[in-house]
């Protein structure tokens, strides 16, 4: 039987907090200012942590919370890359080795980078991939499982960035962001609904997965289609057994968007507001600029979750040209 996972609680996001201090930054939260673009929109810029990405908080705060003993035989997480750079990254600091089990679709800068922390990878394809994460079962490693996700630690960490949300914007209206195993979602979401609970928490995704939306039209997770693109940080087949009660709770609507509004909100992030988004962290702006999550008069904050995106992927959106591989 699949166990829920709990919101964390205060004293779990006071903990991350002191965990994470001194290893990840407290990111700006900025005006979107794209010509045209309604007004009432902003960015929280997670692309500006170390690594590139939010991950950093839920890996540092995830592997500083185990005993030293957990670790002694190693680390094992599965990620598309973000994640595991944050764990690897924090493991290297405690002297842990780490191995990442990578799915097929990660970009090849990510894979890259990852070994140059000093991480052993193991890629496998996508289905063999999202097993590892719906099973946590890893043939072959003793290490620890970390999962990416479904950890109360994970999305204590995550929950950091809802608090400096509030913080630096307490009558938010609506809070858009990505979707991939729901740890971000559940850990913003879970603490912004306990704080100012008229909030909304939308997910922002695209047509090529749209595994959250599908689910609250169900009632419950449903496998979706799964379809290959540069957006490879978020999305997948469906939601997270474990993760759903919490997703649940602190979701209030799907909202999806092609690939060309996604590859829009990239490349007019990088040409007009000089910032570099990946995939993922760009779909909450092009629903945004779209319509989709935000209204006018009110005030929208837009989670631009990682700006790892492949040099030749962001060349190719800048120069209009079609996109290549990302592996």
């Amino acid at each position: 039987m699949t166990v829920s996972l709990p919101a964390p609680t205060d004293q779990d996001i006071d903990a991350a907090q002191q965990r994470i201090a001194g290893f990840v930054n407290r990111t700006p939260l900025v005006p979107l200012t794209l010509r045209d673009c309604p007004a009432g929109i902003y960015l929280k810029l997670e692309n500006l942590q170390p690594f590139g990405s939010f991950k950093i908080r839920a890996a540092t705060n995830a592997l500083r919370a185990l005993p030293r003993a957990e670790t002694a035989r190693g680390i094992v997480t599965a990620s598309a890359g973000n994640f595991a750079q944050g764990l690897a990254a924090a493991a290297g600091q405690l002297g842990v080795p780490c191995t990442v089990i990578v799915p097929d679709t990660a970009a090849v800068s990510k894979i890259g980078a990852l070994r140059g922390l000093g991480a052993q990878i193991e890629q496998v394809p996508f289905e063999a991939w999202w097993h590892v994460l719906s099973t946590r079962q890893v043939p072959g490693h003793h290490g620890h499982f970390v999962h990416p996700v479904a950890e109360r630690e994970v999305i204590a960490g995550n929950a950091t960035i809802g608090v400096e949300i509030l913080e630096d914007l307490p009558d938010v209206d609506a809070v858009l962001l990505p979707v991939g195993g729901g740890g971000l979602a559940a850990g913003i979401g879970s603490l912004i609904k306990a704080r100012r609970p008229q909030t909304h928490i939308i997910a922002a995704e695209t047509e090529a997965a749209g595994q959250m939306g599908a689910a609250l039209a169900a009632g419950g997770p449903v496998d979706v289609e799964y379809q290959k693109t540069f957006i490879d940080g978020a999305g997948g087949t469906s939601v997270l057994a474990e993760m759903w009660p919490l997703l649940r709770d602190v979701i209030d609507q799907a909202v999806s968007s092609s690939i060309a509004e996604v590859i829009d909100a990239v490349r007019r992030l990088a040409t007009e507001q000089s910032l570099i988004a990946e995939g993922a962290g760009a779909t909450p702006v092009a629903a945004a600029l779209a319509g989709r999550g935000h209204r006018k008069g009110r005030k929208t904050v837009c989670v631009v979750s990682g700006g790892n995106l492949d040099p030749q992927i962001l060349a190719a959106i800048l120069e209009r040209r079609p996109l290549p591989s990302s592996n």
